[in-house]
């Protein structure tokens, strides 16, 4: 298993926060999944669970070596919890075809938050 690359991301969750109150669904919808919504909202401090998600999906782009370029949506990355709470990451779209042609076999994923920050770190790595 050999590293591709690293990504790491820090975001205050006030503005995360601020963003939810002023643009609502319209934001939500086209930063987060439908499962990634309807997880961060069953949480009961909400706003640090999207902001972690906000900072896990900027880590992940970042440990693609892509940053935000044409044709990739923020929905192409999904972070799902695995049964242990472990979070996983999902590619769908341009952000799977990134991963693809760098034969990106898993990104692995950190995540923490408190009521200030939240930060993530993630790492591509390559099969074999």
């Amino acid at each position: 298993m050999g590293i591709i690359g690293i990504g790491t991301d820090i975001v205050e969750c006030l503005r995360i926060g601020r963003m939810i109150e002023e643009f609502g669904e319209l934001f939500l919808n086209r930063v987060y999944t439908v499962g990634e919504i309807r997880y961060c909202q069953s949480r009961k401090r909400s706003t640090e669970h999207f902001a972690g998600r906000w900072a896990a999906k900027e880590a992940i782009l970042k440990c693609l070596g892509t940053g935000w370029r044409k044709g990739l949506n923020w929905t192409d990355i999904e972070v799902r919890n695995e049964p242990d709470g472990q979070p996983k990451v999902y590619l769908c779209a341009a952000a799977r075809d990134v991963a693809e042609a760098q034969r990106i076999a898993d990104i692995l994923l950190s995540i923490s938050h408190c009521r200030a920050y939240a930060t993530a770190t993630a790492v591509a790595v390559r099969a074999g």
